[in-house]
């Protein structure tokens, strides 16, 4: 650990439990999309989330699947309902999220939940230097919403590196370099925390230490015991 110069942790069971994400922030998303679609659709970073869209649903109708036609605002919000249903990886969708969450952490209908023990090792971490990232499947501007304004407080303040996956697929290494390359740190240099243990993986190919994060619920992982594991950042 004295080698240690920045900590990288996932978001889902690893810093906020699975049941916020899920239950609270896509049940927004689903609620709210159609509205947001239809007060902001002239707006050029909405239009691209479109387009990005658009580009998903040719593409899951060439693999066969079925999804909602496109046509208009109504048949975009039903697509987008159709693929958050599917917890859908999809760029275009995770920054339309992102966006109409924006909407609900300004008015205060939404709150993030963290565990007990994240802010506190905020604090902990930044005291002996390190620097701390996210990498999450959900966009930028969803992390940094969701930690500027979290139950605990704004942690905001104390993160310096925000990772979705415009810098790389979570499971392939290559993701982890060029992370840590903006980090400007060695990969050996970075402590990488998740419930995932193909994401496990791909980090400790690119040189990372790694933790693997066992939150109450977590699915239950194979080949855990091929990690060290940890069930509170206070072991960290």
């Amino acid at each position: 650990m004295s080698e240690i110069r920045a900590i990288l942790l996932d978001l889902e069971h690893t810093t906020t439990p699975l049941a916020f994400v899920h239950e609270v922030l896509f049940s927004y998303a689903r609620e709210h999309v159609r509205e947001f679609l239809e007060n902001n659709v002239s707006s050029e970073n909405v239009l691209e989330d479109i387009a990005l869209l658009t580009e998903d649903h040719v593409a899951d109708v060439m693999s066969g699947e079925t999804p909602p036609e496109l046509s208009d605002v109504e048949s975009v919000a039903a697509y987008v309902q159709w693929l958050i249903e599917r917890d859908r990886k999809s760029t275009g969708l995770k920054s339309l999220q992102g966006k109409i969450w924006r909407q609900g952490y300004m008015d205060g209908s939404l709150r993030a939940q963290v565990y007990a023990d994240v802010a506190p090792a905020f604090e902990r971490w930044k005291k002996k230097g390190w620097s701390i990232g996210i990498f999450s499947s959900g966009s930028v501007l969803a992390q940094k919403l969701l930690f500027a304004h979290t139950e605990a407080g704004d942690l905001s303040r104390l993160i310096d590196h925000y990772f979705d996956t415009n810098v790389g697929k979570k499971g392939e290494a290559e993701s982890y370099r060029r992370i840590a390359a903006s980090m400007k740190v060695k990969t050996e240099e970075v402590l990488f925390v998740s419930d995932v243990v193909l994401e496990l993986d791909a980090a400790r190919e690119a040189g990372m230490k790694t933790l693997l994060s066992i939150r109450p619920g977590n699915p239950v992982q194979e080949r855990a015991a091929e990690f060290k594991a940890i069930e509170s950042f206070e072991e960290i």
